[in-house]
């Protein structure tokens, strides 16, 4: 195994075809433009339940099914996307993934019904899974071998960021002009982003193919399943957590809009701290950063539900748990790149089926506990669910040695 993990690494800089020879950065960054675009628009919903559930005449539970449809789509693109879309210049899918995102953040704005609402956010789910699903490969052909490691951090870096912004500035919105406003501005970003994209990303012509085999074929090689089931049940918890956020802390503390936007706005800025101190971690140890992190975000969530309610004291437990999960992503990422580093695209799609099923299973799971037993429920599933996660990676998933040279792995870009 080590051999294939060697031999693999040394071959990234000539995975499909010969890496460049100068770097594009100001295409790399606008490839993080599109994940702050992307992920600030699927955010979106987790701060405006409770407005959009009141305009649309549904429960809240229902409203937060918008997070489950978009990521269900955004699962079945990550598979099918990067295939249907073979023969066609990248440069091309990827402006074609921002117009989606403008087109369903306005359609959703204008959306007259619950069920007009969810269609829309379809087209959302085409352009996140589509996009994720190619973003190393299409990182790989911007920079050269040597760089793509702190490309890869540049990119990865619009999820910090679009965490702080999304919740927080959806919420401050949506109190000043109305939930719509939000998906308003989120068609804005979408724009600037079409645009820095247009001018900036070089002409790629189609290279390799990416079918369903090849994605099965990574996910038999040793270690990688058991991995896949952990990374499921480390995202499923958080976001049956995350998703109903807002409920919770309005019906424990009464807290107002404001408020609540400014504890959401604490939660992101401790993301984003999360997502560098996750770097440091990883440089020490890679299992110790998978497990704590899930393990963390479980105690906040438990401790939030079972510790006498106080709007400060709530406060620095959301900040807690976004500092905690601020290094999941980024850790999971460093893990598959280690893994299969000779299946760029293949391993992007494997990822977004597995952190976008893991999405749509918590906000699904969490609005029928949300029914069935109230929201404590679904912060007490949440938690234990985080926990369970935690035990596993650090008893039973398998961790590859960082690439030679490279003794931090990813982390030590990040």
């Amino acid at each position: 195994m080590n051999d294939c993990i060697c031999d693999a690494t040394a071959d990234l800089g000539r995975a499909d075809l010969a890496a460049p020879t100068s770097a594009a950065w100001m295409a790399v960054f606008s490839l993080a433009m599109g994940v702050f675009g992307l992920l600030t628009a699927e955010y979106l919903p987790a701060s405006l339940l409770t407005p959009m559930a009141g305009d649309l005449g549904v429960s809240e539970a229902l409203a937060g099914q918008a997070v489950t449809v978009t990521a269900v789509v955004a699962l079945f693109a990550g598979l099918l996307v990067p295939g249907l879309t073979r023969g066609l210049d990248r440069r091309v899918v990827l402006l074609g993934f921002s117009a989606l995102m403008i087109a369903s953040n306005l359609l959703v704005a204008l959306s007259s019904s619950m069920a007009v609402l969810l269609v829309m956010r379809v087209l959302l789910g085409i352009a996140l899974g589509g996009f994720w699903s190619m973003a190393t490969a299409v990182a790989m052909r911007l920079v050269p071998a040597a760089l793509l490691p702190r490309a890869l951090s540049i990119i990865f870096s619009g999820i910090a960021v679009g965490t702080v912004v999304a919740v927080p500035l959806g919420s401050y919105l949506g109190g000043l002009y109305g939930w719509r406003s939000a998906f308003v501005a989120a068609a804005a970003v979408g724009l600037i982003t079409l645009i820095f994209q247009w001018f900036t990303l070089p002409r790629m012509a189609p290279r390799s193919v990416v079918r369903l085999r090849t994605m099965l074929d990574v996910l038999l090689r040793p270690g990688i399943a058991m991995g896949m089931l952990a990374c499921i049940l480390a995202h499923t918890g958080h976001f049956a957590l995350f998703t109903y956020i807002r409920p919770f802390l309005e019906s424990s503390t009464g807290v107002d809009t404001d408020g609540l936007a400014l504890m959401l706005l604490g939660f992101g800025v401790a993301n984003f701290v999360g997502t560098l101190l996750a770097g440091w971690l990883m440089q020490r140890s890679l299992r110790m950063t998978l497990a704590l992190m899930p393990a963390l975000v479980g105690i906040a969530a438990l401790s939030l539900v079972l510790l006498p309610a106080s709007l400060a004291g709530q406060a620095l437990l959301v900040a807690f748990w976004g500092l905690a999960f601020g290094g999941v992503p980024v850790a999971w990422s460093s893990w598959v790149a280690r893994s299969v580093p000779d299946q760029a695209e293949s391993a992007g799609g494997m990822v977004v089926a597995s952190v976008q099923s893991s999405i749509a299973v918590g906000a699904a799971a969490g609005g029928a506990m949300f029914g069935a037993s109230g929201i404590t429920g679904v912060f007490i599933a949440g938690s234990v669910l985080m926990l369970v996660a935690a035990l596993l990676i650090a008893v039973r998933v398998r961790i590859p040695p960082p690439p030679a040279g490279d003794v931090g792995g990813l982390a030590s870009h990040i």
